[in-house]
């Protein structure tokens, strides 16, 4: 829209009836996955352009979009001292802010607590917002950087908040969720802890088998030399402890 003022100003949305599984950044028009979990497929979106004006001038136009099963590993979890509610309902505040001091289009992707939080969502008093950014290229930004840039802008970002909540503002950077094992890696792994297993048993059966032969060739040995000793020694001692002459059985005094 070449025009000026309001009549340029041009937000974005989507037409009612559309999905939630997705979402719009109404000031960039970039288009988000919200919750396509385990769905694949081409999805048609019809959007619309209007302008600010008093004399409102919209346009719309459909948007396919293809979503396969890969997903971003540039998310980066930020964590506020808000209750979720709170969060949530300021999330569009929170998310311009961090727009502003990052110097990147940012789209607030999730804001969420753990799952018992979710059943009282008042009751904590800290609150994670997933975040992704995205350069003028429209290319996603490193995780890394991302997080680079929320330590350096920490003391101005939480200033801008805390005008946003009316209220003292502390934030820091969470972990990224795990990406979810696949059943291939499961089976892979249950089948090396049974392979694993099964080498220990027979290795500590190996060990035991060669004890006890160590154990009867031992036996055996020492009854050959008290056999050879007694036959080397003319006298020997009997149970009572005298001593008394070996004599040779008779079919050997010849």
């Amino acid at each position: 829209d070449p025009d000026s003022g309001d009549n340029g100003l041009l937000l974005y949305s989507l037409a009612s009836g559309q999905t939630d599984e997705f979402d719009i950044n109404e000031n960039t028009g970039q288009i988000f996955t919200v919750s396509v979990s385990g769905k694949t497929g081409t999805f048609n979106l019809e959007v619309q352009a209007a302008d600010q004006g008093t004399r409102r001038l919209t346009a719309r136009t459909t948007v396919s979009v293809t979503v396969d099963s890969s997903s971003s590993s540039n998310i980066v979890p930020l964590v506020l001292n808000q209750k979720i509610n709170v969060v949530e309902k300021n999330r569009d505040q929170v998310q311009r802010v961090l727009e502003d001091k990052l110097g990147w289009n940012v789209y607030v992707v999730d804001v969420y607590s753990n799952e018992i939080e979710r059943k009282a969502r008042s009751s904590t008093d800290e609150t994670q917002v997933k975040i992704i950014a995205f350069d003028e290229a429209h290319q996603e930004v490193p995780a890394e950087d991302v997080k680079r840039k929320l330590r350096e802008q920490k003391g101005a970002i939480e200033v801008e908040l805390e005008k946003v909540f009316s209220a003292s503002v502390s934030t820091a950077i969470g972990e990224a969720p795990g990406a979810p094992t696949s059943p291939e890696l499961v089976a892979a792994i249950v089948l090396g802890v049974l392979l694993a297993g099964t080498f220990i048993a027979f290795l500590a059966y190996v060990l035991l088998d060669l004890r006890r032969k160590r154990k009867h060739a031992k036996q055996d040995l020492v009854k050959k030399v008290e056999i050879m000793e007694g036959i080397d020694n003319p006298w020997a001692v009997d149970k009572n402890g005298s001593l008394k002459s070996i004599e040779k059985p008779e079919h050997m005094s010849n």
